[in-house]
């Protein structure tokens, strides 16, 4: 396997160095995922909020800290005042935090065939080189460098691949995550509005 790498020429450096950052932001969303599970604290916390127990809420928040949670807890701290500018405020920087390294595993994904593709153009042109040396009494040194140059675009393609399947998952999370909290924000409201029109 490493004979086969290095036999894709110094372009390849680059492409290992693509996919190292691929892999080490792929593993960094899939625990940052698993951590910020949807669970049943949310659906406790807006019962709590329901029922006014807002101190109870924000212990549970502080217990339990996921996105929603936080969200949640930001307009019950801001509930005397204006807890949607609050929760929305809180709902933006979640959503920041939950597309972190999603632009780096985009560009990877876009430049890594392309990094192989011009290390496949670089092994062609050598190639050529040897031919326009040697002519075409050594045709083995020529398909042996074409061969070798071709291994930089599989090597690109691959590291591709292999990111864009996360890269779609994480995607179809954020949009699911973003519309939890749109819906709990929602639910929220309702309930401040309540317990101000109370009061």
């Amino acid at each position: 396997m490493i004979q086969i790498l290095i036999s894709g020429g110094w372009m390849m450096i680059p492409i290992v160095l693509c996919s190292i950052v691929a892999v080490t932001v792929i593993i960094e969303r899939v625990w940052f995922f698993r951590r910020n599970r949807f669970h049943q604290e949310a659906d406790q916390m807006l019962a709590l909020i329901q029922q006014g127990k807002f101190s109870e809420a924000l212990s549970l928040g502080g217990r339990n800290s996921t996105l929603l949670l936080r969200v949640l807890a930001a307009g019950v701290l801001a509930r005397n005042s204006e807890p949607e500018k609050a929760m929305e405020s809180a709902g933006i920087a979640e959503v920041s935090a939950l597309k972190r390294g999603l632009m780096t595993l985009d560009t990877i994904i876009t430049l890594a065939p392309l990094l192989g593709l011009l290390g496949t153009i670089i092994g062609m042109i050598d190639s050529f080189g040897i031919m326009a040396e040697s002519g075409i009494g050594q045709p083995h040194a020529v398909t042996g460098g074409v061969a070798k140059a071709l291994i930089c675009t599989a090597a690109g393609i691959i590291v591709a691949v292999v990111s864009l399947v996360p890269y779609n998952y994480f995607l179809s999370r954020i949009e699911r995550y973003t519309e939890l909290i749109e819906e709990y924000a929602t639910r929220a409201e309702s309930v401040f509005h309540k317990a101000t029109e109370k009061s």
